[in-house]
């Protein structure tokens, strides 16, 4: 892989991530296009990497506010649910990690998943988000609605983001919520993944090709996760949902 490819994948991962449209199925499009058989595994660690500084940065304000007041009650009742909401994926992804895994190359599973987040997607028009207070039960839902994203072409910002608004949570809490949950399992993908690497013994990635990748991954990532809060205060979130179902087609096409 080159450093401009690198950067291009940085760039879609970056955007992918955080909007609801799946980063997973986009780098498998992008790579069938490209002609790039696989991104490294160095590689992967590091544009994970690249998207979790960006939460970080955005959310700076709210993770610092909580490390100060770490024995509050509200911050002790959103490290709780961030907890049970992760407890989920970290037991599947583990189990399942072998058969997941060999399902990225599969351009139908990523249509399918396409498709399935975008009804997710279109279908928050229908429920109206009521105020309701996040608990433990509502975050054992989101997270194991956070599994289905294990699967390429599922969107976990979209499927954790939509499933919270399901449940009557407002869509910038919803998004909050989903954000807080992303940085475990963003750190744990990337610890797994780093495991495999370090097991592989070997990196066929230049230092130009890892600079690419965090680099663009961070950047964009910031962008499009600003932008994603800007349209989830308008209302439009399901506009996500129409784009998906169009990839899932285009996907299932090839």
């Amino acid at each position: 892989m080159t450093t401009w490819e690198a950067a291009q994948l940085g760039v879609i991962q970056g955007i992918t991530e955080f909007l609801p449209i799946s980063s997973s199925g986009h780098l498998v499009v992008a790579q069938h296009f490209m002609n790039i058989s696989r991104s490294g595994i160095l590689f992967e660690v590091v544009v994970h990497l690249g998207t979790l500084f960006s939460i970080l940065v955005i959310f700076y304000k709210d993770i610092k506010e909580i490390v100060f007041s770490l024995f509050y009650p509200a911050s002790k009742s959103l490290i709780k649910n961030v907890v049970i909401g992760t407890v989920p994926i970290i037991i599947l992804g583990l189990l399942l990690k072998p058969y997941i895994e060999s399902l990225f190359h599969n351009t139908i599973v990523v249509g399918i998943g396409f498709l399935f987040t975008g009804i997710i997607l279109i279908s928050t028009q229908i429920f109206k988000p009521v105020k309701q207070h996040l608990d433990g039960k509502k975050s054992l839902l989101i997270g194991l609605y956070q599994c289905i994203a294990l699967l390429p072409g599922v969107s976990r910002s979209g499927i954790t983001i939509g499933s919270g608004m399901m449940l009557g949570i407002l869509p910038f809490e919803a998004a909050r919520f989903s954000f807080f949950l992303a940085i475990p399992a963003l750190i744990g993908s990337g610890l797994v993944t780093f495991g495999d690497y370090i097991s592989s013994g070997a990196s066929t990635e230049s230092i130009s090709v890892i600079v690419a990748g965090f680099f663009t991954s961070f950047v964009v990532g910031v962008v499009a996760l600003k932008a994603l809060l800007t349209v989830l205060s308008k209302g439009k979130f399901h506009w996500f949902g129409m784009y998906c179902v169009v990839m899932g087609i285009i996907t299932l096409g090839l």
